[in-house]
């Protein structure tokens, strides 16, 4: 029997390659991408180091028409799509100069490319597949979707958009399982791009929420809207 196929989008670091690697463990053939070509190159070479799984790094946008069409292409390639995570984003401005009032058009039309047209489109894309495996879709979201924090405006705009058409997808498409998951504060490069002065040795470990990810993956939850957290209060 062919292995189950995950397509991991922005595993090139942070929470997708920490995702990549569980499901690389779990058994998952997979299938990743990033911008950054460097690095994908180098995450490709350390997943395929640690396990024996089946790796196709594919760089580029996913707001980009041609790589999704060359994401869909690999995974049509496995004759199978059985996760779909959705984990590339954009920040768009600094949160701390990037208020509404003045923020800029065009990197706002960046970010929603990025957070949710650029999904959508994939996940149109895949959904032949998705349905055929009966399979999972994981929508990476934040707190920013559901607070309101100033300077977050653009960024927690384009992750509740997310959310919205994840739950209407849950709606729409019963035989596939949606989640929508905020991971969490972790000890990111993003993270420390964003706040270069903070302490983050308290944040989370993306390699933890990672471990939890894949739990949710392999698990039985129903459609929905989680945090990490309360997964990993559920698990215990």
């Amino acid at each position: 029997m062919n292995a189950p196929v995950a397509l991991v989008t922005g595993a090139s670091r942070g929470l997708g390659l920490a995702l990549a690697r569980e499901l690389a463990d779990a058994g998952h053939a997979l299938i990743i991408d990033a911008r950054t070509e460097p690095a994908l190159r180098a995450a490709e070479t350390a997943l395929r180091d640690r396990s024996t799984a089946d790796v196709t790094a594919v760089p580029g946008d996913v707001a980009d028409p041609a790589h999704r069409a060359e994401l869909l292409a690999a995974a049509r390639t496995h004759g199978r799509l059985d996760v779909l995570v959705d984990n590339a984003s954009a920040l768009g401005v600094s949160p701390a100069t990037a208020r509404l009032a003045d923020y800029p058009q065009a990197v706002a039309e960046q970010v929603f490319a990025a957070n949710v047209h650029g999904p959508l489109a994939l996940i149109q894309a895949a959904l032949p597949l998705l349905r055929a495996s009966r399979g999972r879709v994981l929508n990476i979201s934040s707190d920013a979707a559901v607070e309101a924090y100033p300077g977050w405006g653009v960024y927690g705009a384009s992750k509740a958009a997310l959310d919205h058409l994840s739950a209407v997808l849950a709606e729409e498409e019963p035989d596939v399982r949606w989640w929508w998951v905020d991971p969490g504060e972790m000890r990111t490069a993003m993270l420390a791009e964003v706040a270069p002065d903070d302490d983050l040795s308290d944040r989370l470990d993306p390699a933890d929420v990672a471990r939890t990810l894949r739990h949710l993956i392999g698990g039985g939850l129903p459609s929905g809207r989680y945090t990490a957290d309360a997964l990993d209060r559920e698990a215990v």
